[in-house]
């Protein structure tokens, strides 16, 4: 793959900053009330060691991610490791991911600011506002990687500002003494919370899509795949330990981070956290953008779909076409209302590229070392495989459904781009 024409403005922290903005969306400001309604007390040791699991499967990531320098992350480790069948509908299921999740997270937008301004739950009023949202982020994807870069850690500095000081101004409030798990992990469910959890931590596979745009993507992929968990882990495990240890009636809690705040920062903490809130779901926004738009690019590039799908700016050399077609299919979504059952194809659609990356590692190794290689032998790549299967062992029957659909279309697109004019790299 050539990625010819593509500018190389990425940095290891530009990467690192995009894997962040993804994991840490909307869901870290819910999500403690949501777990600790099924697992009390326990539930800061889940978060924590759910971070652990994902940690095995952004080490396979690394580990294929130093062996290659294109754009396209998963899909091109599958097209090395099993051909460019598998390697296409990993990275249409990586597409498929992006495009759902950005029309539900837009949507949760929308009803976060409708809180303040009913007039946005519903009607034109919403509809303008998720157009405007969307057109404003196509045209900054468009206008260069430098500037959508910029956007995006200017926005993952504005999630974590509010979330570093729930934790610094809340952690000498903590009652330590209430942390305590009071009875037995096997009389909680278990499954469910997990799964939760483990979706939680998603994001992190976006973080190598973009390596064509990188300055030296062997060696930055690495750095912001463990930098990415690192970061995201420790600050969801210890809002975890702040929400549990300051906000009684944590389990009914709607905006748990917005409650605890209130008790120990008064009503200016609670106002920082709902616009935390609210820039961390725009900054998932503008990272789905980005991301979205490079996994068709990868498929472009790989000659897995039609040239078209790769044409580039003939100024800021962006690939304007996969940028447009990835927006105007979210805002379609977004607008129809469609986006809530699609977004059930996400779930199977990220454990599609886990499952394509974990074993691409065991596949690649018999083709020489890579550049960073994860110690332990098959270790870590099998457990991350085992965490995968464990997922969908865990997932619906619609889910699993959905996933298969998605599959099938995605076959059917490569079977018909293989009769039209391709490029190879």
């Amino acid at each position: 793959m050539s990625d010819v024409g593509l500018r190389r403005e990425l940095t290891k922290w530009d990467l690192t900053a995009l894997g962040v903005n993804q994991v840490l969306g909307g869901a870290v400001f819910l999500m403690p009330a949501l777990v600790f309604a099924q697992l009390g007390n326990w539930s800061i040791w889940a978060v924590a060691s759910v971070g652990l699991l994902a940690m095995s499967i952004a080490l396979c990531f690394a580990e294929a991610g130093s062996r290659f320098e294109g754009t396209g992350g998963a899909a091109i480790y599958a097209h090395h490791a099993f051909g460019r069948f598998a390697g296409f509908e990993v990275g249409w299921m990586l597409w498929v991911v992006r495009v759902t999740s950005w029309a539900s997270v837009i949507n949760g937008l929308a009803d976060a600011l409708g809180y303040y301004w009913p007039v946005l739950r519903s009607g034109a009023t919403r509809q303008g506002l998720i157009t405007c949202i969307i057109l404003t982020l196509t045209a900054i994807n468009i206008r260069g990687i430098k500037q959508s870069a910029w956007v995006v850690n200017v926005l993952t500095v504005g999630k974590l500002v509010p979330l570093t000081l729930f934790i610094l101004l809340g952690l000498p409030h903590v009652a330590w003494g209430s942390l305590a798990p009071g009875e037995s992990l096997l009389s909680h469910p278990i499954s469910a919370p997990a799964l939760y959890l483990i979706f939680a931590y998603g994001g992190y596979e976006v973080v190598p899509v973009p390596a064509g745009e990188a300055r030296d993507p062997r060696r930055a992929v690495p750095f912001a795949m463990i930098m990415t968990i690192v970061v995201t882990g420790l600050v969801m495990t210890l809002a975890q330990v702040v929400s549990i240890g300051t906000l009684p009636g944590l389990a009914t809690s709607k905006t748990p981070l917005a409650d605890a705040s209130l008790l120990f920062m008064g009503a200016w903490g609670a106002l920082v956290m709902t616009v935390g809130a609210t820039v961390s779901t725009l900054g998932n926004n503008m990272g789905s953008a980005v991301s979205g738009s490079r996994s068709l690019l990868g498929l472009a590039e790989q000659g897995d779909l039609p040239a078209f799908f790769g044409g580039l700016h003939p100024t800021f050399r962006t690939p304007v076409v996969a940028i447009v077609l990835t927006s105007l299919l979210t805002l379609v979504l977004a607008l129809s209302g469609t986006f809530a059952s699609m977004a059930t194809v996400s779930a199977v659609a990220r454990l599609v590229v886990y499952v394509g990356t974990a074993a691409a590692v065991l596949a690649l190794r018999r083709k020489g070392r890579a550049s960073f290689t994860v110690p332990g032998g098959p270790v870590v790549p099998v457990v991350a495989l085992a965490v995968c299967v464990a997922i969908l062992a865990g997932a619906t029957p619609v889910q699993r459904e959905s996933g298969i659909i998605a599959l099938v279309i995605g076959g059917v697109l490569f079977y018909l781009a293989k009769a039209g004019p391709r490029r190879h790299g």
